[in-house]
């Protein structure tokens, strides 16, 4: 039985057959594991949004969402409001260093939780997690609450002494 737990119901199943039938539900979202530092912060800047937006946008970059971006950009200490095109290449380098590893992490700690079974309850909001959900909360950095910005759908989750 497959149910969503969500109440905006926008979930569905795709059963593809074969190869092309993959390749049309791909949203040319580019793999931070099989790029460059040079594309993924080529595609970071194509257009100027908040890097938020931009780690969140599935034509940009795959599988990071409102979740593993909170995370990320708190590893990376770096604002979500803060524009792509103002990012220097230090910061593109730090912010892309750790997409890579607040995603290897995460991916290897659901593994563990879950071994060989496939996952129960799937959420976005994990109690290991260092701001996402966290609103309100110390920051397992340096104490100071959580912080949250609310923009339509979106939450944007951050310690503001870590930005």
């Amino acid at each position: 039985m497959l149910t969503e737990a969500g109440s905006k119901k926008r979930a569905s199943i795709h059963v593809p057959h074969g190869r092309e039938d993959l390749q049309l539900h791909d949203r040319g979202g580019l793999d931070v594991f099989e790029c460059k530092l040079a594309e993924f912060q080529e595609r970071l800047q194509k257009k100027n949004r908040t890097l938020k937006k931009s780690l969140t946008v599935p034509h940009l970059f795959d599988g990071i969402g409102d979740a593993y971006s909170d995370e990320i950009l708190h590893a990376a200490q770096l604002s979500p409001v803060q524009w792509t095109t103002r990012l220097t290449e230090e910061h593109a380098k730090t912010l892309f260093e750790n997409a890579q590893l607040v995603l290897t992490t995460w991916t290897d700690r659901l593994r563990a939780d879950t071994g060989e079974k496939f996952p129960e309850k799937v959420t976005a909001f994990h109690k290991q997690m260092a701001v996402h959900g966290k609103y309100g909360k110390p920051c397992p950095v340096c104490g100071v609450p959580v912080q949250r910005i609310v923009s339509a759908e979106r939450q944007f989750n951050y310690c503001p002494d870590q930005v």
